[in-house]
């Protein structure tokens, strides 16, 4: 994404975009991200423009990471927009989301795509970059353009060699090098699961309707997962009896919950086919087949607690 010829290169021929590419993670490489995230994608911008290349819709993978934090039920104000949650918080092993009007403790409901955006991480805030370049883009020259924000994306051939990314594809690695999965806080965090194929196919939806054109759309199962509820399906199935570790890390600008509401996704025809245990289940089966599985988490981890992007607990 950041040399002009190859993407130029990659858009000839080409009528409709599918913009999937993208730095992710918890990587400690700001630069990186803007450049490939951000940079990247005014320049494929730049290229179809400046090339008058005949692109007649770009569907950009957005991500739930542009949330501060998921919405939540105030038992006296309501459907509130919770802040990121404090770091001085945090260090306290106070986990919970508290309402942004009165502090009390929030229930976790399915946040729609008119909760504020802004991204409290640099992955987070470069995919605010993607979308609302591509979004403001598609006005400009009047091609249809729809900004998909995909919860979890999880499924075969996901990468068993990144440490950064993809909670179930690191679980596993974990536990079948007979090593504990981490959890981060209490893992009791929320997360919406989406298997590939449905992510897929939502891809194909957006490129055939035009009920979604120049919107940022949800894209999700609409049911959040605890993390703790993950590790220990996945231990279960590998038959591998090492209960999950926590020892008081956390995140700063990590989101607590995030389920998706896909009212919107689902009005253009949208339903999700592959529920969290058959994705899970086929996930396995693949990864069974993988050779030379090794844990990249643990490495990993401690360049996070050095780059000061994993925290502990104070007591």
């Amino acid at each position: 994404m950041r040399d002009r010829d190859t993407v130029a290169a990659a858009l000839d021929g080409i009528d409709l975009v599918f913009h999937q590419a993208a730095y992710g993670g918890y990587m400690p490489e700001i630069a990186k991200y803007v450049h490939v995230n951000s940079l990247g994608t005014a320049q494929m911008l730049e290229v179809i423009r400046e090339n008058r290349l005949p692109i007649k819709k770009i569907i950009v993978a957005s991500s739930q990471a542009v949330y501060s934090e998921g919405a939540g039920n105030c038992p006296k104000h309501g459907l509130v927009f919770p802040i990121v949650r404090p770091i001085e918080q945090l260090r306290k092993g106070d986990w919970q989301v508290h309402c942004p009007l009165c502090g009390a403790i929030t229930k976790s409901v399915p946040t729609p795509e008119s909760a504020p955006i802004g991204g409290e991480t640099v992955y987070g805030l470069t995919k605010v970059d993607q979308e609302r370049l591509v979004l403001l883009w598609g006005k400009q020259v009047c091609i249809p353009t729809v900004a998909l924000r995909y919860s979890c994306t999880y499924g075969p051939r996901q990468s068993i060699f990144n440490p950064y990314t993809g909670v179930i594809a690191i679980f596993c690695t974990r536990l079948l090098n007979n090593l504990p999965p981490v959890l981060y806080e209490d893992g009791e965090q929320t997360r919406d699961f989406s298997f590939v194929e449905d992510i897929a196919r939502a891809n194909l939806l957006a490129a055939e309707t035009d009920k979604l054109d120049g919107l940022p759309v949800n894209v999700g199962s609409g049911r959040g997962t605890p993390i703790r509820e993950i590790a220990e399906q996945l231990a279960d199935i590998l038959k591998i009896d090492i209960a999950p570790e926590i020892n008081g890390e956390f995140r700063p600008g990590e989101m607590r919950h995030l389920t998706s509401d896909t009212t919107l996704a689902r009005s253009a025809g949208y339903k999700p086919t592959v529920d969290l245990s058959e994705g899970i289940a086929r996930y396995i089966d693949w990864i069974r087949t993988q050779s030379d599985i090794r844990d990249y988490f643990g490495e990993a981890s401690e360049i996070l607690k050095k780059k000061g992007i994993v925290h502990r607990v104070k007591r």
